[in-house]
C-alpha cells in the first residue's frame, strides 16, 4: 500500500504528463540529516525548471519540506532491508513508475536504490536508474560490496565528494567519466552572518550561559558513536583550567548521549558543555560561537557542519581525513588532527583559543572559500547534470 503524506491512499488522482520529464526520488526516510536535506533542495530545484517529481520514503519530519518545496512526497517503506521486504517495494515502485509515468528514479541510498534498481526492471515503462553516494559503505566481505554495488548499477552515480568519487573508482572500479561529483553546498542567503544582529548572537550566547569574554563553542552533528563527541569531551578536559563553553547540537541514540553525558560528568564539565539538542537556529549559534569542530573518527564522505560553520566565519577543527579535507584549509580556514587523538585535538584548541585575532581571520576566509566553491547552486546545478545526461541519453 502506498499513502500520501497525508495517510490517504494514492490511486487514480495520480496523472502522468507527457510534456516533460517526471522524477522520483527514493530515501529511507526524512530525517533531519545531509542525504534529507539533498533531497528537499533538489526538489525545489526541479520545481524552479518546470519538472514534476515525487519523493518517496517511510517518512519524517522533512515531509512537510519536500511538499512546500514543490513536490508530492508517498510514504513507502523504501528503507526496509530485508529481501522481502526489498522485493515487495520494488514492486510497489514499479506500479508508481507505470502509473506516474516516471522517467528517472533517482536513489540515495542502498535498500532504496535496490528496490528501485529492480522497479526498473519490472515496470512496463522504460524508465533510467541512477544513485547518488552519500556516503562511505562498509565494503570489508565479498557479500557487503555486492549489496552495495547496487549504487552502481546505473550508467551514472553522482558523488557527494571527491573523496567519494576517488573511493568509488578504487573500490569497485567504477569508471571515471560515469561518475558526476557534486559537493554539497550551503545557500548564502541563509547562512550569512550579516544577517544575524549582535542582538541575536548575545540571546544566544545568554541562553547557554556564555559569558561575555568566554568562548563560545559549538559542534553541529547528530550523536553518534562515529562523529567523535567523545574525542571532543576528552580533548577539553585538558583545558579545564581554560576559558570556554561548548554546545552540542543534535539528536541522537540514547544510549550513545547517556554514555556522553557520563562521560561528561567523569570529566567533570557537566556545567560547561550543554547538549542542545535538535536546534533550527543552528546559523545563529554558529554566528555566535568562536570556534566550531567535526570530530568524526570516521571519514566524512563530505561533511556539511564544517562549510556551514565557515560560511558564517566561524574557524572548524576537523579531523584529517575523508571529506573534511576539501572543506577546511590548514592554517587558512581552520586545522586538520588526526582522527580519535583527544590531545592533538587538545594542542589545535589551545591554539585556537589563544589567537583571536587569528580566528577573525579564519573566518573571513572561510565564508570566501565557501561562496566560491561549496553553495547549494553549484551542487544542485552538478547533480542535475546528471539528470541531464539521462534525458539526453533517452530514446
Amino acid at each position: 500500500m502506498v499513502t500520501s503524506s497525508s495517510g490517504k491512499p494514492e490511486g487514480a488522482q495520480l496523472s502522468a504528463s507527457a510534456t516533460s520529464p517526471r522524477i522520483l526520488q527514493l530515501l529511507p526516510a526524512l530525517g533531519d540529516g545531509g542525504v534529507e536535506r539533498s533531497t528537499v533542495e533538489m526538489v525545489g530545484y526541479l520545481r524552479d525548471k518546470g519538472i514534476e517529481n515525487i519523493v518517496a520514503s517511510g517518512g519524517g519530519d522533512l515531509v512537510a519540506a519536500v511538499e512546500a518545496a514543490g513536490a508530492r512526497h508517498l510514504t513507502i517503506p523504501v528503507g526496509r532491508k530485508s529481501p522481502w521486504a526489498i522485493i515487495a517495494n520494488a514492486f510497489t515502485v514499479a506500479s508508481l513508475i507505470d502509473r506516474e509515468a516516471i522517467d528517472i528514479v533517482h536513489a540515495r541510498s542502498r535498500a532504496p536504490a535496490w528496490a528501485g534498481w529492480l522497479a526498473t526492471r519490472i515496470a512496463r515503462r522504460r524508465c533510467q536508474f541512477f544513485t547518488t553516494f552519500h556516503g562511505v559503505y562498509g565494503h570489508g566481505n565479498a557479500l557487503k560490496r555486492f549489496y552495495n554495488r547496487v549504487m552502481l548499477r546505473g550508467p551514472l552515480v553522482v558523488a557527494n565528494s571527491q573523496f567519494i568519487r576517488d573511493h568509488i573508482q578504487t573500490v569497485y572500479g567504477y569508471p571515471a567519466d560515469r561518475i558526476v561529483v557534486a559537493a554539497r553546498g550551503i545557500d548564502p542567503a541563509l547562512f550569512d552572518p550579516a544577517g544575524i544582529s549582535a542582538e541575536q548572537k548575545d540571546a544566544a550566547r545568554r541562553e547557554f550561559g556564555i559569558g561575555e569574554r568566554e568562548p563560545m563553542l559549538v559542534m553541529v552533528s547528530r550523536i553518534t558513536g562515529w562523529k567523535g563527541h567523545a574525542v571532543l569531551v576528552d580533548a577539553l578536559s585538558h583545558l579545564a583550567d581554560r576559558p570556554w563553553r561548548l554546545v552540542l547540537v543534535g539528536s541522537g541514540n540514547d544510549r550513545v548521549i547517556a554514555d556522553l553525558k557520563a562521560r561528561i560528568a567523569g570529566h567533570g564539565l557537566s556545567e560547561r558543555i550543554v547538549l542542545a539538542g535538535s536546534r533550527r537556529d543552528v546559523p545563529v549559534l554558529l554566528a555566535a560561537a568562536d570556534l566550531a569542530f567535526s570530530a568524526s573518527t570516521e571519514p566524512e564522505a563530505f561533511g556539511r557542519a564544517a562549510i556551514e560553520a565557515e560560511a558564517m566565519e566561524t574557524p572548524v577543527i576537523a579531523t584529517d581525513h575523508g571529506g573534511s579535507r576539501e572543506t577546511v584549509l590548514p592554517g587558512r580556514t581552520g586545522w586538520l588532527v588526526t582522527p580519535g587523538d583527544a590531545e592533538a585535538m587538545a594542542v589545535a584548541i589551545g591554539e585556537a583559543l589563544a589567537a583571536p585575532e587569528r580566528l577573525a581571520e579564519m573566518g573571513r576566509a572561510g565564508r570566501a572559500f565557501v561562496l566560491d566553491t561549496f553553495t547549494t547552486a553549484k551542487m544542485l546545478s552538478q547533480e542535475f547534470s546528471a539528470y541531464q545526461r539521462l534525458m539526453d541519453a533517452a530514446p
